[in-house]
């Protein structure tokens, strides 16, 4: 999901820019309360992911999401990928500082290869002879990853796609991105759970940097509302573009 549009020139998750984030920083890491421990979030996350796709029929891996031209199994394969790089990337240690955290770390600009890698995703989704065989690649791969971020040095950096992060600051990235594609996952699995709150607060952490302190999200917006205007998943109303004012310009703050 790397590509997202970066609006604003900000650094930090420090949860400033909308009520629902506790801004008060959890002792000795520059997270909000609420976005504190991304470490025990990822598991989290993962688990909702696999509740949600374990035991599917292969006509509901079958099914759209919010990915244009993905479908279930597309999505989950391009998860398992994110889980992968998270394998490597802890086993990658660095001398820091850090060169991004959990927020600037989403300031590349758009990837030129990204369609690309949709079509190989597509296309490697479908060599599997069931599309089941990519929920056990997945319940294979996602618990591995988050074990290896629970075990992982919290004071620690590593090294990813050419940047230097915090262990947990890089956790948060993975955390924010399991959530965002988790809602576009179950778009059309009505009876899937929802997120798991610890990992939607991290998410919302991040969209409050990209945001930043001179604007606020209208208070009418829940938290999942927040998270699918401020990727693009969801157009914003006249309303929210009069709330918002100059800050509406700024959306998508991920795309």
């Amino acid at each position: 999901m790397r590509g997202f549009r970066f609006r604003r020139e900000v650094s930090g998750l420090d949860g400033s820019g909308a009520g629902s984030v506790d801004a008060t920083p959890a002792a000795g890491t520059g997270l909000p309360a609420r976005a504190a421990v991304p470490q025990r979030a990822l598991g989290a996350a993962y688990d909702r992911i696999t509740s949600t796709v374990d035991g599917l029929a292969d006509a509901d891996l079958l099914r759209p999401t919010r990915c244009r031209g993905w479908l279930v199994v597309d999505l989950l394969l391009h998860l398992v990928l994110d889980a992968q790089r998270a394998l490597v990337a802890l086993a990658s240690p660095a001398v820091g500082p850090a060169d991004v955290d959990a927020v600037s770390y989403w300031r590349s600009p758009d990837d030129p290869t990204e369609g690309r890698h949709a079509t190989w995703v597509r296309r490697s989704a479908a060599a599997f002879d069931r599309p089941g065989g990519v929920v056990r690649l997945w319940t294979d791969t996602a618990p591995a990853a988050a074990r290896a971020a629970a075990s992982a040095d919290p004071l620690g950096y590593l090294t990813t796609q050419g940047h230097v992060l915090a262990v947990p600051e890089f956790v948060a990235t993975l955390v924010t991105e399991a959530v965002v594609h988790h809602l576009d996952l179950t778009v059309d699995l009505p009876d899937a759970p929802a997120p798991d709150p610890a990992g939607v607060a991290v998410a919302v952490a991040t969209l409050d940097g990209l945001l930043s302190d001179e604007a606020i999200r209208p208070a009418d917006w829940s938290d999942v509302d927040y998270l699918l205007k401020g990727t693009g998943r969801l157009p914003l109303t006249a309303h929210d573009r009069m709330v918002l004012g100059e800050a509406a310009g700024w959306f998508p703050l991920l795309g």
